[in-house]
């Protein structure tokens, strides 16, 4: 029987329940460990999933030896100093979006997953959702000839929310674009590359949370447009026009179930369901890498968080977005 890759888990909030939740469902997946820095939270989280070993602290865990990889799932300005710390430990991480708060911290991330040779991926788990894929693959093989057009965006009401909550909080790195609006500049990124101009505008909470960000990539023959907010719902089908067609990928599109493409009159639906919460494809990457010895993805690799992190910076720069404890 093949052996099963050992999985531990880093802060085990709302976003690990449901990631550990889709692990479960991997047949040679098995999570042996969880940390946090309340016992009491690893201890109520080891029994709900019936995880044997729950530490009290990050780094017993990364001591741990019946653990092959980790996932950091902490807030985001704890990304890269438990990251790192767990790669110097000799562990594999899988740490979730975005990597690092900017380019900077992505950098040190990726050299420091190359200096101790371990694996290291994005949590970018809407670049393996199926429909998403099958948007690529259709936009890539010329479908809907070139691409003029993209529209995506992400967002919900959260101002109700308590403001030393990750959310608003801008000790813990709050805001609209690193939390959701990462995922529209995904797409654009993804299928359209880098852009050669941005254009964006936010707007502020009285604590000097970002809320909501409007943005504008040029391209030498396309526009993407994308927005992120807390201040209210949108709609969140992401469009993309090109010169014979259009595709669609059904709302919510960053874990969408189907895809669309509407050309001379008519339109095709591909009906893609996703299994579970949707980041069993993203572990099935994962595993691949490390079955075949791989440090990075190939299709999300060290460079594509590079250039992500490059463009929310460019974005930040522009709405003039920066955190207290950034120097």
């Amino acid at each position: 029987m093949e052996r099963k890759i050992k999985w531990g888990i880093i802060g085990p909030g709302r976003i690990a329940h449901k990631f550990v939740s889709d692990l479960i469902r991997v047949e040679d997946a098995e999570v042996t460990g969880v940390a946090s820095r309340s016992l009491r939270k690893a201890k109520q989280f080891a029994d709900e999933f019936n995880i044997e070993h729950a530490f009290g602290n990050y780094e017993e865990l990364f001591a741990f030896d019946e653990v092959d990889i980790l996932y950091v799932a902490t807030p985001h300005n704890f990304h890269k100093d438990l990251a790192i710390k767990a790669m110097e430990a000799r562990k594999h991480v899988l740490c979730e979006k975005p990597l690092g708060i900017n380019r900077k911290e992505v950098l040190e991330l990726t050299e420091s997953a190359k200096e101790n040779k371990v694996f290291l991926m994005e949590g970018l788990w809407s670049r393996f959702n199926p429909s998403i894929e099958k948007a690529k693959a259709l936009i890539d093989n010329g479908e809907i000839g070139d691409v003029s057009y993209l529209q995506a965006d992400f967002a919900f009401y959260a101002l109700d929310r308590d403001e030393e909550s990750r959310l608003l909080n801008p000790h813990l790195a709050s805001g609209s674009l690193l939390d959701i609006g990462i995922y529209p500049i995904f797409l654009a990124y993804l299928l359209l590359g880098m852009p050669q101009k941005i254009q964006a505008t936010s707007k502020f909470h009285p604590n000097g949370t970002e809320i909501q960000t409007s943005m504008i990539f040029e391209y030498d023959t396309a526009q993407a447009m994308l927005y992120s907010g807390f201040m209210g719902n949108s709609r969140m089908e992401a469009e993309i026009s090109g010169t014979v067609g259009e595709v669609f990928i059904q709302p919510r599109w960053h874990a969408a179930n189907s895809c669309s493409v509407v050309k001379n009159g008519t339109t095709e639906v591909f009906e893609l369901p996703i299994e579970g919460n949707g980041f069993v494809y993203e572990i099935l990457e994962v595993h691949n890498c490390l079955k075949n010895n791989k440090l990075q993805s190939s299709l999300w690799s060290h460079q594509n968080s590079l250039d992500l992190a490059e463009l929310l910076d460019s974005v930040r720069d522009r709405c003039g977005i920066h955190f207290p404890f950034e120097t």
